[in-house]
């Protein structure tokens, strides 16, 4: 029961957000963009919230960096440290010659 209102709260929680920031979205264009462009009209919130989720299918995705990727960065962390001191400094040069880090 315990994890089922937990999920309910955080679904409304998300829920809440995404208004209040399609609302600032609202208020962010209406102020600025009419400004801008004399052709611009200013939006009402229907208009604010697809602007939003379209920005951010474009720009952001909805994915974050949580589940699989703290998985991942945990397990990187743990092989890290079960490494000696020399392998864990031949792991480091390796990085730094594939990404391309130059000593300064």
């Amino acid at each position: 029961m315990k994890n089922i209102w937990m999920r309910l709260m955080k679904g409304l929680l998300l829920l809440a957000g995404v208004a209040a920031l399609a609302g600032v979205v609202m208020l962010l264009w209406n102020w600025i963009m009419p400004g801008l462009h004399a052709g611009i009209q200013p939006v009402d919130y229907w208009h604010a919230l697809g602007l939003f989720i379209l920005s951010r299918i474009l720009f952001g995705g909805f994915h974050g960096h949580g589940g699989w990727y703290r998985h991942r960065q945990w397990h990187k962390w743990q092989k890290l440290q079960s490494m000696t001191a020399e392998e864990r400094e031949q792991y480091f040069q390796f990085r730094r010659h594939l990404f391309g880090h130059r000593e300064q």
